[in-house]
């Protein structure tokens, strides 16, 4: 059958075959298939489903239909409703795959303390599929490593309230910041406080810089030397707010 290249793939080609996604695997293809597995006999359906390799060695998924979050971000990205699903989901996934998080595996980027769940480290729209202004799955979780529940969260509050940068007309304006992220927080349904979350997307920011760094040596794209130096003007002013409350 015919190959596609579906569009979003920031470091990768991922295509669709039919009704499969293939995309390239590596040493931590077992582990996050074994998560999918996992999250799917949980109940959480919203990941895909995976079906092993291809003869060319690539990972095959489940194809999720819908819309993907990508830039720029469309202003219904930025409802309520979709600021509650996205903590609401995110509180299953955390909650199914929490048995493997002391399991050894290997997992394409490295761990972080204190270990509770297994963090998907990428939960943001570019990631997840939309239909009819709902959340209907989550997508490209082969960056997941074990590590804190805020760790996951805070990226996500980054991506979504947002907390970052943006000069998007649509983008809910500073004076609604707070109260969004105060609904993150509670439809995650966990007691985290502001000033931490703020402090955790800041670190979030520094280890996504390093990581995006290396993106840049390793791949000559001057357009991640670009992000990275967002990165750090971003936990700069994520420092600032948490320290403001």
């Amino acid at each position: 059958m015919d190959e596609e290249v579906l569009a979003g793939g920031n470091s990768s080609t991922i295509v669709r075959v039919g009704d499969t996604v293939h995309r390239p695997a590596g040493l931590w293809t077992p582990a996050v298939h074994q998560l999918l597995t996992t999250l799917r006999a949980a109940g959480v359906t919203e990941v895909p489903e995976p079906f092993g390799l291809d003869e060319q060695g690539r990972e095959v998924l489940s194809y999720l239909p819908g819309i993907v979050g990508n830039y720029p971000m469309p202003s219904w990205i930025w409802s309520p409703t979709i600021l509650h699903e996205a903590g609401s989901l995110l509180r299953r996934v955390h909650g199914a795959d929490a048995p493997l998080a002391h399991r050894a595996a290997t997992w394409q980027l490295p761990a972080h303390e204190p270990i509770e769940v297994v963090c998907l480290n990428d939960v943001a729209p570019y990631n997840m599929v939309f239909q009819d202004g709902h959340i209907t799955g989550l997508i490209d979780v082969d960056m997941a490593s074990p590590g804190p529940r805020i760790w996951d969260l805070a990226y996500l509050a980054y991506r979504l309230v947002p907390l970052g940068e943006y000069t998007d007309h649509d983008v809910p304006g500073e004076d609604a910041r707070p109260g969004r992220l105060d609904a993150l927080i509670r439809s995650y349904g966990y007691d985290f406080d502001q000033a931490a979350v703020l402090r955790t997307a800041a670190d979030r920011m520094e280890n996504l810089a390093i990581f995006t760094d290396q993106r840049a040596a390793d791949t000559g794209r001057n357009d991640f030397i670009e992000h990275a130096a967002l990165y750090r003007r971003d936990r700069a002013r994520l420092l600032e707010m948490s320290a403001s409350l």
